[in-house]
């Protein structure tokens, strides 16, 4: 088991040993779990439905899990090594969400059995952008005109619409009565400008950047705070109301890093420098002082967040997104509080979550780090969001200079 203390008895690690860290971790431990359980040749797709021992809990496909594990395969192949297998992985999922995933109007299904048959419609906006998000890393790595053909067909279903917001959907959560979504545009804004790196379309690079400018000049409220609030009136005010004051930590960490990548490519500096102090505010607005970790969500004016029905668990995702956007931030700021915060979200990180005897990460703790088996979202443990973030912090680790 890679996973172990890093910083244990330590004030700083170099570079390399922070990188072979990560990547030991990455290879061994988490991808090892799912190439031992997540694959069966009895039934097409991916097994998402795990406990923490690999057991098969529901052999159900939620569809967004399955288009993700298109993007791990495939950045695996395309980031870390070229092995053959993991385009396979890609590949086959690739053929089974497209035999399977769509209804008869083209729209992305929310959950279907191994077999094909429909368990739920197209239930939520997000399984269309995770379609375009994994197909679009599946398309670098093949240049298969069929995977073009897919995600131009994803884009062509949803674009008309993201600004419907009396008819998106974006189950398992509720959108609130009269108001939009963070969510609907972080997920967007990074599924757009992943596709507008391989196609060179004038309206997909106008739909990356509204989606980005969305997320930055809209939901991130500078005179409350600096707080990216979760849900907005339709006419972009703040509601005082339990959602309206919804602050999810682990979303802005995530969006951030996402908007960053984008604002990049035009050197927008004064929106790069609002993104690493969002980072900030958040990571520490975030953070459990009593037991440590990321709470799950928080109330924007200090009061008890009652939208979120857990707001004070502590979700293994939101973990995963602040490892990589605080050594992101470090990238681009060179401020030592980065850095400080990354130590203290990796040694919380991998002192609670890791399940050494078998590889992956357990998912839900309670407050005091407890693990729960309370379902939160969907019954799923996917190789996504912590995969992920080791893929991009170890490519950025070979990029940058800078001891930790």
């Amino acid at each position: 088991m890679c996973a172990m203390l890093l910083y244990q008895n330590r004030t700083e690690v170099n570079l390399p040993e922070l990188h072979d860290f990560l990547r030991c971790h990455l290879l061994e431990d988490i991808m090892t779990f799912w190439e031992r359980h997540g694959f069966s040749p009895d039934r097409p797709g991916l097994d998402v439905c795990l406990a923490d021992d690999g057991s098969l809990l529901s052999d159900d496909r939620y569809m967004r899990s399955q288009l993700r594990a298109i993007w791990t395969f495939s950045a695996l192949y395309n980031r870390i090594e070229k092995r053959e297998l993991w385009l396979q992985h890609a590949m086959d999922l690739y053929e089974f969400s497209v035999k399977y995933g769509r209804d008869d109007n083209g729209d992305w299904c929310f959950r279907v059995s191994p077999d094909g048959r429909i368990l739920d419609g197209p239930l939520s906006i997000f399984t269309p952008g995770f379609a375009i998000y994994g197909m679009t890393e599946l398309y670098r790595a093949t240049g298969d005109r069929r995977v073009l053909e897919t995600i131009m067909q994803s884009v062509d279903r949803v674009l008309p619409k993201l600004e419907q917001w009396d008819r998106i959907r974006i189950w398992p959560q509720a959108l609130p009565p009269g108001m939009k979504a963070h969510a609907v545009a972080m997920i967007f804004s990074s599924a757009f400008d992943a596709l507008s790196e391989v196609v060179h379309d004038p309206a997909i690079d106008e739909a990356a950047r509204f989606q980005c400018l969305e997320v930055m000049d809209r939901y991130i409220r500078p005179e409350r705070g600096g707080f990216m609030y979760e849900y907005l009136n339709l006419d972009n005010t703040v509601s005082d109301t339990p959602a309206g004051r919804t602050v999810n930590p682990g979303h802005a960490l995530e969006s951030m890093w996402f908007q960053i990548h984008q604002l990049r490519k035009c050197n927008d500096t004064t929106r790069l420098a609002c993104a690493v102090a969002t980072i900030r505010r958040h990571i520490e607005a975030g953070w459990d002082p009593q037991y440590g970790g990321l709470l799950h969500g928080i109330d924007a004016e200090g009061r008890q967040p009652v939208f979120f029905k857990h707001a004070d668990v502590k979700l293994w995702w939101p973990a995963t997104e602040a490892l990589y956007a605080l050594l992101l931030a470090h990238a681009l700021c060179g401020e030592s509080w980065c850095l400080e915060w990354y130590r203290r979200v990796h040694d919380y990180s991998f002192t609670h979550f890791p399940v050494p005897q078998y590889g992956e990460w357990t998912q839900r703790l309670d407050r005091r780090g407890r693990p729960v088996e309370t379902v939160i979202a969907l019954p799923v443990k996917d190789p996504f969001h912590l995969p992920r973030a080791l893929i991009m912090a170890v490519t950025l680790l070979e990029k940058v200079d800078v001891s930790i």
